[in-house]
């Protein structure tokens, strides 16, 4: 079962961010929501797809695994090709998985830019096993958030790698995967999904 993509921000508006979720939370969740409705009150339209199987995990009323990467990489691929064929101005990105994806499609569909939040660097405890491929010969350039007690990779763990040029790293204070900080920090959640818009609608501003 298909389900349309979801909209914020103005129809006719020149960028566009193609914004794609992660493995276990759809496009309507609390953080797809308000990091889409942050940005879209800047003037970017943020388009949200769902990939397949979390439409049919939403059609089923239950949890569903990932499909595959070529079938997630090929749904992907079909939105951005529309929205450019609107003759918008289009960057990709996505929470965690949906940000690995679009960072392995950013240079092959000629995207202005690429917008990660909460990179999987590796999995939760095994440091070992580095997702880096698609962001060391990154030509396209790209943001990526990332809380500072991120399980799937912290200050400590990404300080170690070696990424392309033209990625930056923006980090987000004691967050965690998604941008959540403790009590004791002194921040709050909806403060940090705050920072983290509008450093992703400088970003976008600054892109050709």
């Amino acid at each position: 079962m298909a389900l349309e993509p979801l909209c914020d921000g103005p129809a006719d508006a020149h960028r566009v961010l193609v914004l794609a979720h992660g493995a276990g939370q759809p496009p309507d969740s609390q953080f797809m929501e308000q990091m889409a409705q942050g940005v879209a009150a800047g003037g970017v339209r943020v388009v949200r797809p769902w990939f397949p199987y979390m439409a049919r995990a939403a059609a089923e009323g239950r949890r569903r695994p990932p499909d595959g990467e070529a079938k997630l990489l090929s749904a992907l691929r079909e939105v951005i090709a529309a929205e450019q064929d609107s003759g918008a101005t289009v960057a990709v990105g996505g929470k965690s998985m949906g940000g690995r994806m679009a960072a392995m499609l950013a240079d092959e569909v000629g995207a202005v830019g690429l917008v990660c939040l909460g990179y999987p660097f590796h999995p939760p405890g095994k440091p070992e096993r580095t997702r880096l491929e698609a962001l060391a010969a990154l030509r396209t350039p790209a943001l990526i958030c990332q809380g500072e007690r991120d399980p799937f990779g912290n200050r400590d763990d990404v300080a170690g790698y070696t990424l392309s040029p033209s990625v930056q790293l923006a980090w987000i204070p004691d967050g965690e995967h998604s941008f959540k900080p403790r009590k004791a920090s002194g921040s709050t959640w909806a403060e940090n999904l705050d920072f983290a818009a509008a450093l992703v609608l400088d970003f976008l501003r600054a892109l050709s």
